[in-house]
């Protein structure tokens, strides 16, 4: 039985050549969380949501310096942090179609895919999974979501609380393994 991960990236843009400047996951009560200052800029949009720009050579969130790692260390990190909880299931919201292809392309570049895919054995996509099990709802933003089911908002597009909103919420769901296995991709796909 794989152990359940939830992560989040945030991303210099929404193009599918962007870079990650923030990758976070949650196992239980474990937290990752790594800043990684992009060779990029980041997009005005993506400023926007997150609050992250960079200057000289320095991140910031909301006027606040970050320390930043490099991309292949938080990378690493990540599969070590992953490790202990394999074989591991990651889960985030538009995984499919965003998080996933954007960490695929990153590992590989890096060329830590085969390493990640020794632990890795599969994406859940909970913008899929609620769109099934909760059907008309009018959005299924992560921030509608939590409005939704836990009547609050919450510090959203900061990886790290959208990993943990996420946790949140698909414990509350308690899916069965049919539903979640309808909205889970093998790691070879991407």
């Amino acid at each position: 039985m794989s152990t359940i991960v939830f992560f989040d990236l945030e991303t210099t843009g929404l193009d599918p050549g962007c870079h990650i400047i923030q990758l976070s996951a949650v196992c239980g009560k474990r937290e990752f969380n790594a800043y990684i200052l992009p060779r990029r800029p980041i997009s005005p949009r993506a400023t926007e949501l997150t609050g992250l720009t960079q200057s000289r050579g320095t991140l910031y969130r909301h006027g606040t310096p970050l320390d930043t790692v490099f991309l292949y260390d938080a990378l690493k990190d990540f599969i070590n942090f992953l490790s202990s909880c394999r074989p591991v299931l990651l889960v985030a919201h538009n995984a499919k179609e965003f998080d996933a292809p954007i960490l695929a392309r990153v590992l590989r570049k890096c060329s830590l895919w085969e390493h990640f895919q020794q632990v890795v054995s599969g994406f859940v996509d909970t913008l899929l999974l609620s769109r099934n099990l909760f059907r008309g709802l009018s959005s299924y933003s992560l921030e509608s979501l939590a409005k939704h089911f836990l009547d609050r908002y919450y510090d959203a597009h900061n990886a790290l609380e959208d990993a943990k909103i996420l946790q949140e919420l698909f414990n509350l769901w308690d899916p069965n393994r049919g539903d979640v296995w309808k909205v889970t991709f093998p790691v070879n796909e991407f």
